[in-house]
């Protein structure tokens, strides 16, 4: 597959654009972006006010699509999200109005902070791009990126996200905290007020780079490789729990994305191993007193696992 010189224009102008607002390690935007690219849907796990809501506004404002932010809490119902039928007195008829879910960028603040039955309302939406209400389904705008945060601290009146549910998530990604030069930048953008970012592209362009992506090529012998190291993550024994068969095709279609970023139209290891761990990091459950860094099984797999030539 040969790119278009465009898609790493794009990509690059792209990143360029959120990182004008957005002050982070340089991986963690250019990573979101590869969950925006790879058609995957990104939770951001971290503290309070590191940035979590303004790096997901910024990418959607980055395009000109449509935003919604959708605060999550125990109050709220599944039909606060995906929409509910109305009755029009004037036509005699229900009508279906749409929830915040409709829009191109759709982020999910403090998604734990809701029960699980409100949780369960994203997954048809996660998985199909669709809503089903009274018998009918709507598809949602195309592009549909979901943006999921977690604060790491005050789990207090919590509900944990279902395994379920994290394995729809392409990618799990922290901001972090910045360094003393990084908080003196954000102080001074924010010195006026918020950052203002433009849009450099659109939800069609945004559509097309998708299918792009889907079009790098992977040799057998890459994907045998891929498929080596999801089945030793099932035998590690400092997990019970290792990637799943959907964790699979994530990382494929998030290493594909990064090869069309850099320009390459065919899959290689290295693409692979650049998102392995925040695309399969958040999927694994642990043995009683097994591993503690997850991170570390991964690198411990791809360690073990010969290269093909």
């Amino acid at each position: 597959m040969i790119l278009t010189n465009s898609f790493v224009q794009n990509a690059d102008g792209l990143v360029e654009n959120i990182s004008k607002a957005v002050v982070a390690g340089p991986e963690v935007v250019r990573l979101s972006v590869t969950s925006l690219l790879a058609g995957g849907h990104l939770l951001l796990n971290d503290l309070p006010g590191s940035g979590k809501t303004l790096l997901a506004r910024s990418i959607a404002r980055s395009l000109g699509s449509s935003f919604k932010r959708i605060q999550f809490n125990p109050d709220l119902l599944p039909t606060d999200i995906t929409g509910s039928s109305l009755f029009n007195r004037e036509e005699n008829r229900f009508e279906f109005v749409e929830g915040p879910i409709f829009a191109n960028v759709v982020l999910a603040d403090e998604i734990n902070r809701a029960s699980t039955r409100t949780q369960s309302a994203l997954l048809e939406s996660m998985a199909e791009g669709q809503v089903t209400a009274d018998g009918r389904t709507y598809p949602l705008p195309n592009p549909f990126w979901l943006v999921a945060t977690q604060n790491d601290v005050d789990a207090y009146g919590t509900f944990p996200l279902p395994h379920a549910q994290l394995d729809r998530f392409m990618m799990s990604l922290k901001i972090g905290n910045p360094n003393e030069d990084e908080q003196a930048e954000i102080l001074e953008r924010n010195q006026r007020g918020d950052p203002i970012v433009e849009p450099v592209l659109d939800e069609q362009t945004i559509a097309a780079m998708q299918a792009e992506v889907r079009e790098v090529e992977i040799a057998q012998a890459v994907r045998q490789y891929l498929a080596r190291i999801l089945v030793a993550t099932r035998s590690h024994p400092g997990v019970t729990l290792g990637a799943s068969s959907r964790g699979g095709v994530h990382l494929q279609r998030s290493a594909q994305a990064i090869a069309a970023m850099q320009g390459d139209g065919f899959l290689a290891p290295e693409h692979i191993k650049a998102v392995a761990v925040p695309v399969l990091a958040h999927r694994f459950i642990g043995t009683p007193g097994g591993a503690t860094s997850f991170e570390e099984v991964i690198r411990e797999v791809l360690d073990g696992i010969p290269v093909p030539i």
